[in-house]
């Protein structure tokens, strides 16, 4: 008999508990094909919004009620983490499913790329029917890398390439990989050139995911062929360099509904953004209701990191990071504490509220698993999919790891509810209860000698060397900066 992998069974067992059954051992009535009707799957992912920046989180005047519906639909979850504290590293540990202890990619900049055999989890699914697309922001791979999108297993992709390209919200041409037309390349827009304003780049990608759901819908003729759209928003990134120039860094078409608030201009601009991607998100959820895919879709959102405080606005303005201290490049929990809904009627339990710790590196083995996909070999993720399906988490993580490399080398890590930071090499750890103290303002280090142990134990093995990104130790006499979490922090070009 031919081997049948487990996680297949979990899955028809999933569907035949709403009425589906296959398999092989449905008999005569089982149809003509003998796959199970995997999920569509769409993650949506902004760019530095942070954990108090949507009402479900907390938010209070910026309006996000798509979003919101999301989370009132599906499962949200309050201890979810990004793959780092910035966004190449981050969306690294998002695609392959390794923590920034071992992603080839563990810092923005160096033109850094993934491996040409580092399996993505677009490449996973592809093997097993998807058909996948991206639309949006990838920063993972240059113009004739080994790693653009449609060589990591995307059989579409528009968007961005470089992290710097994506800060231009009107830039005069983007990256298009289309099979069906053959065009592979720079794709020009017109509307930009010399420097106007003519198409507000969020809107185009919004444009382009409705396309994409309408043109791979499944149909009679091609049930089993699912798709998995990654849309990379770039809201609500500033413009960094438009931030330089003017002040302003925050590039939106209007700043409706927020005209007439007595706020800085900056901050009414960033509100509009966030809000803006959420009408969107209405849009593409609207659009999944409409073409009968809304019970068949699997929908992710999440954040790629903290929130930023770039292009003139100050995170404080909106409490973005809600209850938790820092922001985008702080290791503390406001850096790398992220909002994170899944959202799958008739799978997921509506209205429900999580707080089991897991991360990006997680995403790839949970749906691999989902989808009887393959798994890769020597990721740190484990699936989730239990949780998700409101079943016992048997297999939990004893740790989660974070390393951060523009301030020298820094670490966390997280134990249960323990949090262990360390800000400069050979320097002793600051400890911190999670449970009691999720702001991190009592270092406890000093109490719990026999914890802090344990977390040194575990920073010897949790990572390997890395030629591109070592450890980098404070010049003699003097330390790196690295900022309190509190402070402003530079961003530079990332």
């Amino acid at each position: 008999m031919k081997h049948i992998p487990a996680t297949w069974f979990r899955l028809a067992a999933v569907l035949a508990s709403i009425g589906i059954h296959f398999g092989p051992f449905a008999g005569n009535a089982l149809a003509a094909s003998t796959e199970p009707r995997r999920p569509s799957i769409i993650f949506i992912l902004a760019d530095d919004l942070g954990y108090g920046d949507v009402g479900c989180y907390g938010q209070q005047r910026i309006k996000t009620p798509n979003i919101d519906k999301l989370a009132a639909d599906g499962m949200r979850f309050t201890g979810f983490y990004a793959g780092n504290t910035v966004c190449a590293p981050s969306r690294c540990a998002l695609m392959t499913g390794k923590h920034s202890g071992h992603g080839t990619i563990r810092g923005n900049g160096q033109n850094a790329a993934l491996l040409a055999n580092e399996p993505t989890v677009a490449e996973q699914l592809k093997q097993v029917g998807y058909r996948t697309g991206l639309i949006g922001k990838w920063g993972l791979g240059e113009d004739g890398s080994v790693a653009m999108p449609q060589k990591k297993g995307f059989d579409e992709f528009i968007g961005y390439l470089n992290q710097t390209h994506a800060h231009d919200y009107y830039t005069d041409h983007l990256f298009r990989h289309d099979p069906v037309t053959g065009f592979d390349g720079k794709m020009s827009i017109v509307e930009n050139a010399g420097g106007q304003h003519g198409v507000y780049i969020p809107d185009l990608f919004t444009t382009a995911a409705l396309n994409f759901v309408k043109n791979n819908k499944p149909d009679q003729f091609n049930r089993n062929r699912p798709f998995f759209l990654y849309l990379s928003y770039t809201t609500p990134h500033a413009n960094n360099e438009e931030g330089a120039r003017t002040g302003n860094g925050m590039q939106v078409p209007s700043d409706d509904p927020y005209s007439k608030e007595k706020w800085p201009q900056v901050e009414k601009n960033k509100a509009a953004m966030i809000t803006r991607m959420d009408s969107d998100i209405g849009k593409l959820m609207q659009k999944l209701k409409d073409s009968n895919l809304d019970d068949s879709t699997l929908v992710f959102f999440s954040s790629d990191n903290g929130p930023h405080q770039e292009g003139g606005v100050d995170p404080k303005f909106f409490d973005s990071s809600g209850p938790l201290t820092g922001t985008k490049r702080d290791l503390t929990e406001g850096g790398i504490r992220i909002p994170f809904i899944a959202r799958w009627p008739g799978h997921i339990k509506a209205g429900t509220v999580n707080d089991t710790p897991w991360a990006f590196w997680d995403f790839l083995p949970t749906v691999t698993e989902l989808t009887g996909a393959r798994t890769p070999k020597d990721i740190d993720g484990i699936s989730f999919l239990p949780t998700l399906l409101g079943q016992p988490q048997t297999n939990l993580h004893a740790f989660l790891y974070w390393e951060f490399h523009e301030r020298g080398f820094q670490q966390a890590a997280r134990m249960g509810d323990w949090k262990a930071i360390r800000l400069h090499v050979d320097e002793p750890l600051e400890l911190f209860n999670l449970k009691s103290d999720i702001a991190e303002k009592t270092n406890v280090a000093a109490k719990h000698p026999e914890i802090v142990a344990k977390f040194e134990d575990y920073f010897k093995t949790a990572r390997s060397e890395s030629e591109a990104w070592p450890i980098v130790k404070d010049p003699p006499g003097k330390k790196l900066k690295a900022d309190k979490p509190t402070k402003k922090t530079a961003d530079g070009n990332q």
